[in-house]
C-alpha cells in the first residue's frame, strides 16, 4: 500500500519539476482541478518524475514505457529533462497530437496493439531485450504516490471539499488521490468515474475481485484499460466510495461545456469526472472534479466548436 508519508515524500522529490495546478470554478458546476495545465498537459508528469527520480541508478541506461499517450509524453519529457534516452510504446491508433509530442521530446515511438495490456507486455519485453528500465503507467507505488500529490493539493486548496470525482483508467490517479483525501479529509467522498464502455473497476467491485473486460470501447482513448492494476485495485477498493460510469455523449457534452463556459481545452479522457459531476448536479456541495488531461486532438475540438 501507499501511505500519506509516501505522497509527501513524492511532493518534495518532484517539486522542482512540476507545477501546483489551480482549482477553477465552472459556472453551475464543480470546482475543477486543472491537471490539464500540468507540465506535458496531464497529471502523468507527477508519477513519472517521482518514479524516475526515486530510482536514478536503475534508470541510467534509459527508460521504456507503455502508454495511450499522456504517460508516454510525460516519460519522454522526464527523460529529456534528466538526460536519459526513452522508448514509448503506444497504441496503433494513438492520437496524433500525443505521438508528435512524444517524438518532439526525443523519445523513440513504437506503435503496438490497441489495449494497455498488449503495450505493457511488449514494453516489458523491450526493457529486458534492450536493458532499459520499465516505467509502469499506473500499477506501481512510486507512480501512485506521485499522482497522489494532486490529492494533497485539492485538500489544501479547498479544505471544505465534500466530494472528489476522479477519472479512472488503470487506477494510478484514483488510488493516489483517494489515499491523500482519505487521510486529510476523511469525511469527503471519493468517486471514481469510468467510461460506460470500460467499467472495469465497477465490475470488479461488484464481483469482489479484479475482472478483465473483453473489450473497452470508448472515445476516451486514455481510459481503454481492460482490468485494474493489482496494487491500484487494492487501494481503490479500500478508499473509493463509489464508481460511476458516463457515456461518450455525456463526456463530449462535458468537453463542449468546458470549452464554452470555461475556455478550457480538455481531451475526452480528462472530462469524464466533469461529466459525472454535471450529471449528479454536484455543484454547491464543495465538489471537485479532476480534469486529468488537456492533450486533445485538434480536429475534435474544431468539430465541437463548430457543432451546435
Amino acid at each position: 500500500m501507499v501511505s500519506l508519508r509516501d505522497i509527501h515524500a513524492a511532493r518534495a522529490r518532484i517539486a522542482p519539476y512540476v507545477v501546483r495546478t489551480p482549482l477553477h470554478p465552472l459556472p453551475g458546476g464543480p470546482l475543477l482541478k486543472l491537471e490539464s495545465l500540468q507540465v506535458t498537459g496531464s497529471f502523468k508528469a507527477r508519477g513519472a518524475f517521482n518514479h524516475v527520480l526515486a530510482l536514478p541508478e536503475q534508470c541510467q541506461g534509459g527508460v521504456v514505457t507503455a502508454s495511450s499517450g499522456n504517460h508516454g509524453k510525460a516519460v519522454a519529457y522526464v527523460a529529456k529533462t534528466l538526460g536519459l534516452r526513452a522508448v514509448v510504446v503506444v497504441p496503433e491508433d494513438v492520437v496524433s497530437a500525443k505521438a508528435q509530442a512524444i517524438t518532439a521530446f526525443g523519445a523513440e515511438l513504437i506503435r503496438y496493439g490497441r489495449y494497455s495490456e498488449e503495450r505493457v507486455a511488449y514494453a516489458q519485453e523491450l526493457a529486458e531485450r534492450r536493458r532499459l528500465h520499465y516505467v509502469p503507467p499506473f500499477d506501481d507505488p512510486l507512480i501512485v504516490a506521485g499522482q497522489g500529490t494532486a490529492g494533497l493539493e485539492i485538500v489544501e486548496q479547498h479544505p471544505e471539499v465534500t466530494v472528489v470525482l476522479v477519472p479512472v483508467s488503470g487506477g494510478g490517479l484514483i488510488s493516489g488521490v483517494a489515499t491523500a483525501v482519505r487521510a486529510l479529509r476523511p469525511t469527503a467522498r471519493v468517486v471514481g468515474v469510468e467510461p460506460a464502455g470500460a467499467p472495469r473497476f465497477a465490475r470488479s467491485r461488484a464481483a469482489g475481485k479484479p475482472v478483465v473486460l473483453k473489450q473497452a470501447e470508448t472515445i476516451a482513448d486514455g481510459l481503454r484499460v481492460l482490468t485494474p492494476g493489482k496494487l491500484t485495485w487494492e487501494i481503490a477498493n479500500q478508499y473509493v466510495d463509489e464508481f460511476m460510469a458516463v457515456s461518450d455523449e455525456e463526456t463530449l457534452a462535458a468537453v463542449r461545456r468546458l470549452l464554452a463556459d470555461g475556455n478550457i481545452i480538455v481531451e475526452p479522457s480528462g472530462a469524464v469526472a466533469v461529466a459525472a459531476a454535471l450529471g449528479m448536479r454536484a455543484s454547491g456541495v464543495h465538489a471537485v472534479a479532476v480534469v486529468s488531461g488537456g492533450n486533445a486532438e485538434p480536429q475534435l475540438i474544431s468539430r465541437l466548436l463548430t457543432s451546435s
